[in-house]
C-alpha cells in the first residue's frame, strides 16, 4: 500500500504540490489524474524518494520514505515519465541490467527476464539494440525494468504516452494482471479515458491540490454526472 499525507513541494516561487493526501490500496488500480503541470509527476517523484518533500510524508508498506528511503522503495517499482533505455543494449540486456541492480542474479535473473519478454510479447525484438525500437517497444521494456524484481507496489507515470492501440491493449492487460495478483498500482495520466478504462479509485489533482477523489461511481454520485470526462473538467474548474 502507498499512502501520502499532506505532501508539499515548491521550486523557487512555484508551489508544485500543496497538501496532497491519498491512499493507493493493494489489489487496486489508483489513477492520479490531472492536467499537464498539475503536480502529478512531482508527487510520484516524492513517493519514489527521488526528491524530498518540503513537508508531509510518503509511506510505502508502512515504511516512511524520508526516514529510510532504501527500505521504503525496496518494494516499489517505478516507471518515470519519458523513461529512456540504454540504446546500445538489447531489450533483454536493459531488463537484466536493472534486475542486477535490484539484487537478482544467475538463473533467477535469466528466468525472470524470459518471463517478462514473453508476457509483454517482446520476443521479436528482445535481442535487438534498443536504439531502433518503436515507442511501444521502448515502453514495454521500460515497464519490464520497473517490475523485474516483483515489487508489491508499482508506480507508472504516463505509461500510455505515445502507444499505438495494440501496445496500449497489451499494457492494459498487464496492469490488470498485476492487480489480480494483489499488487498496488498507482499511475498518472491526463487522459480520462485511460483512467476510466482501468481504475478502481481516482484522485484528481489540479494546481498541486487534490480536488476530488473516490471510485468512479462515487465521483458520478458526487457530481451528479455520468460522464467521467465532464467530472474531470468540473473538478479542475472548481479549483
Amino acid at each position: 500500500m502507498i499512502e501520502v499525507r499532506q505532501l508539499r513541494k515548491s521550486f523557487g516561487k512555484v508551489q508544485a504540490v500543496q497538501d496532497v493526501s491519498f491512499r493507493a490500496e493493494d489489489g487496486c488500480i489508483t489513477g492520479l489524474l490531472g492536467p499537464n503541470g498539475a503536480g502529478k509527476s512531482t508527487t510520484l517523484r516524492m513517493i519514489s524518494g527521488v526528491i524530498a518533500p518540503d513537508a508531509g510524508e510518503a509511506i510505502i508498506d508502512g515504511r516512511h520514505v524520508a526516514a529510510d528511503p532504501r527500505a521504503a522503495v525496496r518494494s516499489l517499482g517505478a516507471l518515470p515519465f519519458n523513461s529512456g533505455l540504454y540504446p546500445r543494449l538489447t531489450g533483454r540486456e536493459n531488463i537484466a541490467y536493472y534486475g542486477r541492480l535490484l539484487g537478482l542474479r544467475g538463473r533467477e535473473l535469466g528466468e525472470r527476464v524470459d518471463e517478462l519478454v514473453g508476457a509483454l510479447a517482446l520476443d521479436a525484438v528482445a535481442d535487438r539494440p534498443a536504439k531502433g525500437y518503436s515507442q511501444g517497444e521502448r515502453m514495454k521494456v521500460a515497464v519490464a525494468r520497473a517490475i523485474v524484481h516483483r515489487p508489491r507496489n508499482i508506480i507508472l507515470d504516463e505509461p500510455t504516452n505515445g502507444l499505438d492501440v495494440k501496445a496500449l491493449r497489451a499494457l492494459r492487460e498487464m496492469i490488470r494482471s498485476l492487480k489480480a495478483a494483489g499488487h498496488c498500482i498507482l499511475f498518472s495520466s491526463h487522459v480520462m479515458q485511460e483512467v476510466a478504462a482501468l481504475c478502481d479509485h481516482i484522485v484528481i489533482i489540479s494546481n498541486g491540490r487534490v480536488t476530488a477523489s473516490g471510485s468512479p461511481d462515487e465521483l458520478r454520485e458526487r457530481f451528479a454526472e455520468q460522464d467521467l470526462e465532464e467530472i474531470f473538467v468540473r473538478a479542475v474548474e472548481d479549483e
